[in-house]
């Protein structure tokens, strides 16, 4: 059976700053990403955690493109995503969405929430009338908790969790099968970050979504996760099942992220 989603030796390096030059003339190189490898079924939520600069973030961007790796495979539906080109990529990217740390940063200022959320179907189905659109983003935006008032208005006028909410329904309105959520509720206080992620696994179980949830944090992925993946100095110490990485982790930084909490939620708690 073909994995949903199946990633093979991923590698992305970058240049060190103020590196000290090789004889070929370059500056050292430090591999962000370092030989990562994983898969992720249908309709789960594959969680990444690690501290911040361990490589998450630049893995997330890497699974749809949005980075381009250095060496690996990325599987999407038995299709490696690295040997197809930019336009064909573009068809994949209504199947793969994602939802971006900063709900302040994400958001056009100058665009409408109308437009915002309109935009991916404005891109991909060009042909789809102005108004049909604005329909469908009001729809979505309902759907994530919002009120269709919110259409003509501007992102400053909302709080940072409703801001989160209509970065969910951008990344929702073409009903992909993936989504990449990078951080989503790293920027929100506990309560409002408890309600996005409430929410998230209610889209999940609507929309038949697999999620690819990035974290630096133990208890937020224990809410949510199926499985878990430990990620240090750009490798993957350990993953598995999350129920077992919370109870029987053998990795010892896994052990130290545990320890660094009072107490890890085993069953969401939302």
């Amino acid at each position: 059976m073909i994995p949903f989603l199946e990633v093979r030796n991923l590698r992305k390096y970058y240049q060190k700053s103020g590196g000290l030059l090789t004889s070929s003339g370059k500056g050292e190189r430090f591999a962000a990403v370092d030989g990562v490898g994983f898969f992720v079924a249908s309709g789960e939520t594959f969680a990444i955690v690690g501290e911040s600069g361990c490589g998450k973030t630049t893995l997330a961007r890497m699974l749809l493109r949005l980075i381009e790796p250095d060496e690996g495979h990325v599987f999407f539906q038995g299709t490696d995503l690295l040997t197809v080109s930019q336009k064909e990529m573009r068809e994949y990217r209504r199947e793969m969405q994602m939802i971006f740390q900063d709900p302040f940063a994400s958001l056009n200022p100058r665009m409408k929430v109308g437009e915002i959320v309109a935009e991916p179907l404005a891109i991909h189905k060009p042909k789809m009338p102005h108004s049909e659109r604005l329909a469908k983003a009001g729809e979505i935006l309902e759907r994530v908790g919002l009120s269709k008032d919110a259409l003509a208005r501007y992102p400053h006028e909302f709080s940072g969790g409703q801001r989160q909410r209509i970065g969910i329904a951008r990344a929702l309105i073409l009903r992909p099968k993936l989504v990449v959520a990078d951080e989503p509720v790293s920027a929100l206080d506990v309560s409002v970050g408890a309600q996005v992620l409430l929410l998230l696994r209610e889209l999940q179980a609507e929309f038949g979504l697999t999620y690819i949830f990035i974290s630096h944090s133990l208890p937020v992925v224990a809410q949510l996760a199926t499985h878990i993946a430990v990620m240090r100095a750009g490798q993957l110490v350990e993953f598995g099942p999350t129920e077992l990485i919370l109870t029987e982790p053998t990795a010892d930084y896994t052990m130290e992220l545990l320890a660094a909490v009072p107490q890890v939620p085993r069953n969401p708690v939302l």
